[in-house]
């Protein structure tokens, strides 16, 4: 993707000026199998940008309290400026307490409290990846966004919230939509810019898509039945793989209907990696400046 080689071929000359490689940690308890293709995804784009990596594996079994000392122990480390606490984390954990014990400012994910208010008064701080990213690449792609009117269907602290105060700074007029929302198919038409991040597979149909718009679909999910991965054109690649993977958004419908929009996989999710690394090397300059 365009976007991504031009983010991350604009950081390899800051990390060359830096006194010491950008060093990030990514903690991955258990054997999720998405989040160990996501962690080795991440692992490569470090090694390709010259970012030391440490991967700490801890066993499913790893208690709230042995994460937390696992976090305080990375956040005491000189070579490591930004630390990513793998989501989901085992049931019996405490994820909240465990993601809150990473240090502010080494906050390669951008959900640490303070940095979440930091974003909402727009001052400087590390930034959710995944809504980050979509700015970026519409920028990339010269999507107006000032004056715009963008919905963004989901709320979630990860995407949701975040892409809503980072699509207001840059002077859209915000719908936040959600699973009780009225009227929902009426509210996302409006959308001129229109982010689905709601988590259910082609939920998104040509009634809520307004011709011309632009969308951006943040969903990832994998379909096992063979006449819905047919009915969402995945008819081919589900004979190869015996699952296919679609977003929030029908493919079919967006394809029709859309102006310019992200296709699942391939669009969001490599922006996503591209903003971590981003979001490391910020870290890194700043702990070396402070130095």
């Amino acid at each position: 993707m365009a976007v991504q080689t031009e983010i991350l071929s604009r950081l390899k000359p800051r990390i060359d000026r830096l006194s010491r490689p950008p060093g990030l940690a990514v903690v991955l308890a258990g054997h999720d199998p998405a989040s160990e293709i996501y962690v080795r995804s991440k692992i490569k784009a470090c090694a390709e940008l010259g970012i030391f990596s440490a991967k700490i594996t801890p066993p499913e079994t790893a208690t709230t309290e042995e994460l937390v000392a696992l976090v305080e122990e990375l956040n005491r480390r000189a070579d490591i400026d930004g630390i990513l606490v793998q989501m989901p984390l085992p049931r019996h954990v405490d994820a909240r307490r465990v993601l809150e014990t990473v240090a502010a400012d080494k906050d390669a994910d951008g959900f640490h409290p303070l940095n979440v208010g930091y974003l909402v008064a727009g001052r400087p701080a590390p930034r959710s990846c995944t809504p980050a990213g979509i700015i970026q690449m519409l920028k990339h792609y010269q999507i107006p966004i000032a004056g715009r009117h963008a919905v963004v269907l989901g709320r979630s602290d990860i995407v949701g919230k975040p892409m809503a105060l980072m699509l207001l700074h840059e002077n859209a007029t915000v719908t936040i939509c959600h699973s009780r929302t009225a009227n929902l198919p009426d509210m996302c038409r409006q959308a001129e810019i229109l982010i689905a991040a709601i988590g259910r597979p082609a939920f998104v149909t040509a009634d809520y898509i307004q011709p011309g718009a632009t969308v951006v679909d943040v969903g990832i999910n994998r379909v096992t039945d063979p006449a819905v991965a047919e009915l969402l054109g995945r008819s081919e690649e589900f004979a190869r793989k015996g699952k296919a993977v679609v977003g929030d958004v029908h493919p079919l419908d967006m394809a029709r209907l859309a102006g310019a929009y992200t296709p699942v996989p391939g669009g969001v999710g490599p922006l996503t990696i591209a903003m971590l690394m981003s979001n490391t090397v910020e870290l890194a300059e700043r702990h070396q400046g402070a130095e």
